[in-house]
This record gives C-alpha cells, sequence and structure tokens, in this order.
C-alpha cells in the first residue's frame, strides 16, 4: 500500500504503551455520549464563555450565563473534565478551557464535522451493519426512500442540507484557487477558450470561481436533473454566470454518454468519484476517455487517504468512507492511491501527472489522458 512519509510511520508500529491502548480503548466504548457531550458544550456556549474567561468559571458560573440546570452543567463539565476538554483548579472548582476544547471552538474543519456527523450520519450509523452485508445505504430510510442520499439532496430538512453542504464546501472550497491554476495551464493548448466540463458540479461552486477569476473559460456542469436545478438557483446573477451552462442527466446510466455538443479541453471531477463503488468509477471514466482526444485531459481532485501528512487527516477520511457505506449508497468510500490507480487503468486511461497537498483539505490532482 502506498503511504505518505508520515502516515507509514504513524500505521506499521503501535503507538502506545499498554496502558494508553487501554485508555483509548475506553473513550471508543464511549465514544457516542463523548462526541455528543463536545457538540452540546459548543451548543450551549460553555467553550466560548471559558474561552472568554481566562480566569475560569464555577458551575453556578456556567448555569447562570447559560441559563441550564446545576444538574445538566455537572454532568456536562465532569464528563467534558474525564476526557480532557477543560481543566479544573482543585483549590478553586474553577473551570477553564484545555487544548482539546480549545480545537473543539476554533478549528473549522472539527466544527464542519461534528455538524455533519451529527445532522447528517449520526442517527444512520446506527444500521451500519446492515448497510456493510446488504450493500446499501441502510442508515438512510429515516430520512427519505430514495436509493441514494443524492436523490434526495433537495429534499433533506434545511439544517441537514446546512451541515451536509458545509462539509463537502469546506473540503474543496479551499482548494479551488490552486485547482483552477493547474487547469489553466491548458489555455495555452486550447487556445483562447478553455472549454470545462465539470462532471457532478453539485451547486456550482467551482464553476463560479472559474468564470468569475477566468474570462477565457466556459464551463458545462453535468450532473443529476436536480442538482442541475439548483446550481441555476446559486448561479443566478453572479459575474460570469452566462459562461456556466447545465446538463442535466444520470451518470450512473451506462447508456448516458458525456455531452458531445462541443469540445471540452478539460473534464473536470472533483470530489466526485468517491461518490461511487469501483465498477461505477471505471463506467464513468471509460465515458469520459470516449470523448477525449490527444491533447485534452481528465482532471480528478480527490482526498487520498494514503496521501495525508497528518494521522487525524488519514482518520477523518476513512471514517468518511463510513458515511457512503450507511447514509450515501452503500458502495463507495474515500480510495486510496492503489485503488484507483488501478480503475483509472481499467478505464483506458493513464495518468500524466500528480499534484498532491492541493488546498488545506489534503486533496490530490489526478491528470489522466487516453
Amino acid at each position: 500500500m502506498h503511504l505518505f512519509d508520515n502516515l507509514k510511520k504513524a500505521f506499521s508500529r503501535d503507538p502506545y504503551n499498554a496502558q494508553q491502548a487501554q485508555e483509548m480503548a475506553h473513550l471508543y466504548s464511549w465514544g457516542p455520549v463523548i462526541f455528543q457531550v463536545s457538540r452540546l458544550m459548543i451548543h450551549y456556549g460553555i467553550l466560548d464563555l471559558l474561552h472568554d474567561h481566562r480566569e475560569g468559571l464555577t458551575q453556578q458560573q456556567i448555569a447562570q450565563a447559560t441559563g441550564l440546570s446545576d444538574y445538566a452543567v455537572k454532568c456536562l463539565m465532569e464528563a467534558s473534565l474525564t476526557t480532557h476538554i477543560v481543566l479544573i483548579d482543585p483549590e478553586t472548582d474553577r473551570y477553564t478551557l484545555a487544548k482539546t476544547g480549545w480545537f473543539l471552538l476554533r478549528d473549522a474543519m472539527i466544527r464542519a464535522d461534528i455538524d455533519f456527523n451529527h445532522d447528517v450520519n449520526y442517527e444512520g450509523w446506527f444500521v451500519l451493519d446492515k448497510a456493510l452485508k446488504e450493500g446499501r445505504p441502510a442508515g438512510l430510510k429515516h430520512f427519505g426512500n430514495w436509493p441514494t442520499i443524492y436523490e434526495g439532496l433537495s429534499s433533506l430538512p434545511e439544517q441537514v442540507q446546512k451541515s451536509w453542504f458545509g462539509f463537502d464546501h469546506y473540503y474543496s472550497d479551499h482548494s479551488f484557487d490552486e485547482a483552477l491554476a493547474i487547469i489553466a495551464q491548458r489555455l495555452a493548448v486550447s487556445g483562447e477558450r478553455l472549454r470545462v466540463l465539470d462532471v457532478g458540479g453539485n451547486t456550482g461552486r467551482f464553476a463560479m470561481r472559474c468564470v468569475e477569476n477566468n474570462p477565457s473559460i466556459e464551463v458545462t456542469i453535468c450532473d443529476l436533473p436536480q442538482q442541475i436545478g439548483l446550481m441555476q438557483e446559486a448561479t443566478a446573477g453572479h459575474e460570469g454566470a452566462e459562461r456556466i451552462h447545465g446538463v442535466g442527466m444520470n451518470i450512473l446510466d451506462e447508456r448516458n454518454a458525456f455531452p458531445t455538443n462541443q469540445r471540452y479541453d478539460v473534464i473536470w471531477m472533483s470530489q466526485f468519484l468517491d461518490c461511487f463503488s469501483e465498477q461505477q468509477i471505471v463506467s464513468i471514466l471509460r465515458r469520459a476517455a470516449a470523448i477525449l482526444d490527444k491533447d485534452n485531459r481528465i482532471y480528478i481532485m480527490e482526498t487520498l487517504w494514503d496521501r495525508q501528512d497528518y494521522v487525524p487527516a488519514a482518520m477523518s477520511l476513512t471514517m468518511t468512507s463510513l458515511y457512503f457505506t450507511a447514509l450515501a449508497n452503500g458502495n463507495s468510500k474515500m480510495y486510496n492511491t492503489d485503488d484507483m490507480t488501478r480503475l483509472i487503468h481499467e478505464a483506458g486511461l493513464e495518468i500524466e501527472t500528480m499534484h498532491d497537498r492541493i488546498g488545506n483539505g489534503g486533496h490530490t490532482i489526478i491528470v489522466c489522458r487516453r
């Protein structure tokens, strides 16, 4: 297995002594309630209070400031104390913010993950075993009877949509400028205008970044019809929106060829292929390859979990695979380099270059040609 150097060191030896391993096992066994305590410490504003009062606050002061009962505050504070979210001064009984609490409060990635896991995933993961055995998103049923979450995105409850898109946008938006600079290099090959086919373009955020920053780029988004509708609403009135077009189709239907109404210099797939099974990925890439010539390229941007610099990033991605299992579609995941390379080759493509460490989410852009 390909692993970046830091991950190779971390995953080829046991990092804990026996006592540390036992402590970690206890944390895992209480993981669901530790997660909820962490979330509620943010939700009720307790971590904000402690951040603003560096001298510390007593349990009674926290109860008064939040409007929570003494009982509720005592339960939350003691649970947070034993999980190193807060600290206590035994002499004054004042609570202060620990480093872990600070990161829960201030790290934007952690906040996006918390909202996503609570609003989208939490209930669905209760039937993860069923999803794994049956190969279908068994946890999606409490939202609706869609075969995958994508058909139901526009119908999900407002808060669930907000957290889903917040998670999706956080892990993509920070990479857009670097990604745009990479694909814009093809202007030298394409001539005066760069035509981009954005496959799975969602609400058009990357397309908007393209047309706002470069008047030589024109984007066609290919996605489900309901997603094209959301994209048109999101892009209406924005600068360059007239250079964004939509083609609604079910990309999973192998009878649907990619549009050939014009020549596309770049076929762009951002955080897209991880939404599909291996067989579906090969089908999608084969149909993309069918409209390539010697000068145009497929650009695949993915967060490959084995190409991360830090263990928490790799962990977050492998856990995201289980969102796909239980709620999204039951058969896709966050892939590693070996698997993605194999699928690209099966589709009749070869890898020309790979660009790592794109944005702050550890993205990799794989440039493919026939």
